[in-house]
């Protein structure tokens, strides 16, 4: 299966590194965009979920990076709960 990177940057600025096992994360955000809060972490577990579940259908099993990838993004997204209008920015993909 094709895999991939996206790269985002956090509402504080932290730029970040996040991994998808499925090139489905290009179904889901474009890079250079910026994204609400809720909407980007609806869209990473949507879009990590299929990721994971497309591993599974080829491979038996869920794919553990994708699930772990968006344990840590709903992670850190619960940092921002309290800033005004928290967006993240989608900088690049990288195949």
């Amino acid at each position: 299966m094709p895999e991939m990177r996206f790269h985002i940057r956090w509402p504080d600025g932290r730029a970040e590194a996040c991994y998808s096992p499925s090139l489905v994360i290009k179904d889901y955000f474009a890079p250079g965009e910026t994204y609400a809060l809720a909407d980007f972490l609806n869209r990473s577990r949507a879009a990590l979920t299929i990721a994971s579940d497309r591993v599974k259908a080829r491979y038996g099993m869920p794919c553990s990076l994708a699930l772990g990838q968006l344990a840590r993004i709903e992670a850190a997204g619960a940092a921002f709960s309290n800033t005004p209008d928290p967006r993240v920015h989608v900088d690049a993909f990288e195949e």
